[in-house]
């Protein structure tokens, strides 16, 4: 957030969120009443964290000046509400569906962006690994956690992007465990859990497969009667 940030430094982002174009130093020394060394040094210290990048140059009489502009990163600093719009849209669903129908919707979500992600390969701990680092992708402080009594490493995330979402609607939390399903083609064990006062999400593999769930499925489909066979029995009954 952007408060965690000194005033000097506050000032300067908000300058290049109003001016979508960027500002050159000289512009922004002007504006912040502070020396041109001072503009150069905040804004070096803003680039490594990714939050400002040089633009276009400046065409001017003489020599060309260097704009500076806000990246994506820094837009995401300044507060947003999507948590408030994502409460709303689930009170919607709450209202048009059951609580069954709701909990599925959160699981084929999951499903679908697991399924859309790009670059997953690989055996169920390269997929965990893999995992890990889409997890941090999407904000989540995630770590792979070798332990000699599973199968398969753990992911343990220290903090939870739906969090507050999750604490009024518990199953957004399957939107998680279907997303990693999804991924590492395990069914997924919910250890422990942050909304549940958990001091971490932590989420086990366990044995077995989307494809031996089909498998069983098929099994069972086959062992169904023909309508023929179904036909047959009918009418020996009948006979006898």
């Amino acid at each position: 957030m952007i408060s965690a940030y000194g005033d000097r430094q506050q000032h300067l982002l908000k300058l290049l969120l109003a001016t979508k174009a960027g500002l050159t130093v000289e512009a922004l020394s002007q504006q912040l009443d502070i020396s041109r060394n001072a503009v150069r040094q905040h804004l070096a210290s803003l680039e490594l964290e990714g939050l400002v990048a040089k633009g276009v140059t400046n065409p001017t009489g003489g020599r060309p000046e260097q704009l500076y502009v806000l990246t994506p990163k820094g837009h995401e600093l300044f507060p947003r509400k999507y948590s408030w719009f994502s409460e709303l849209l689930i009170e919607s669903l709450r209202d048009e569906t059951s609580p069954e129908q709701l909990r599925q919707r959160f699981i084929e979500m999951g499903k679908r962006v697991g399924a859309q992600l790009p670059g997953i390969a690989g055996g169920t701990a390269e997929r965990i690994k893999q995992m890990t680092s889409v997890m941090r992708d999407l904000g989540y402080e995630s770590t792979m956690r070798e332990d000699s009594r599973q199968a398969w490493p753990s992911i343990e995330a220290t903090n939870c992007v739906f969090h507050h979402l999750a604490s009024r609607f518990p199953d957004v939390c399957q939107f998680d465990l279907a997303l990693l399903e999804q991924v590492v083609q395990r069914p997924v064990f919910h250890e422990d859990c942050m909304v549940k006062g958990g001091t971490a999400c932590r989420f086990k593999f366990q044995p077995g497969s989307q494809e031996s769930l089909i498998e069983v499925r098929r099994t069972h489909e086959d062992m169904r009667p023909s309508k023929k066979q179904a036909a047959r029995k009918q009418a020996a009954r009948k006979r006898s």
